[in-house]
């Protein structure tokens, strides 16, 4: 049902703030750009209760900054264009655009700010920030898998991820909601998401 599109900013930096709230980045921070080409953001939603419709956001980008060649450090942004849904279904993909739910044409574009990456084991992190969908920000938590780092044929060095959590949709005004006559609610409140991610660097 739901198409949603993620401009990801990987910022991922050991930063200072001074009296100005300028962030002062380390000599020694990496630039990473998201290659769409090799990263995709999908989403999955309960229908009627018994089955599940999947989805995903065609459009984004991003970039990161990296303390050395590694992410066990730094933020990270991530935005979205909620026009770029995409469900294989016209009708419903015009309704999720509606002022129903994303509301794109007012609020055109979903964000998310990072406030802290913890690393839990190898390769496996937390991450928590804040994520802004129709104009509201809630603080959300999400896994995030390090998948490592090679060089492309090209000789561009990649990083790759995969991101993944739950969000309740009516957290953040997207309250529309309809029950069949047989009493089933047509779609579930938590939208289930991955994003997998794949970064190359830059300088």
């Amino acid at each position: 049902m739901w198409r949603i599109f993620f401009r990801l900013t990987f910022v991922l930096i050991k930063t200072t703030i001074n009296p100005k709230n300028t962030i002062i980045m380390s000599a020694t921070a990496t630039t990473w750009a998201i290659d769409p080409t090799h990263s995709e953001v999908q989403f999955k939603v309960k229908h009627l209760v018994i089955s599940t419709v999947t989805g995903h956001f065609r459009k984004f980008s991003g970039e990161a900054v990296f303390e050395g060649d590694t992410p066990d450090q730094g933020n990270i942004r991530f935005s979205i264009d909620p026009a770029s849904i995409d469900t294989n279904q016209e009708q419903r993909d015009g309704h999720l655009k509606s002022p129903d739910f994303f509301d794109t044409e007012a609020f055109p574009e979903i964000a998310f700010v990072s406030t802290a990456l913890t690393r839990v084991s190898n390769g496996q992190y937390k991450l928590n920030g804040n994520l802004n969908i129709k104009g509201v920000t809630k603080p959300v938590t999400v896994d995030v898998e390090y998948g490592g780092k090679a060089v492309d044929a090209y000789g561009n060095t990649k990083m790759g991820f995969e991101v993944t959590g739950t969000v309740n949709r009516k957290e953040f005004g997207l309250t529309w909601s309809a029950v069949t006559e047989a009493g089933s609610i047509v779609v579930g409140d938590d939208i289930k998401f991955t994003a997998n991610i794949q970064l190359a660097k830059q300088n």
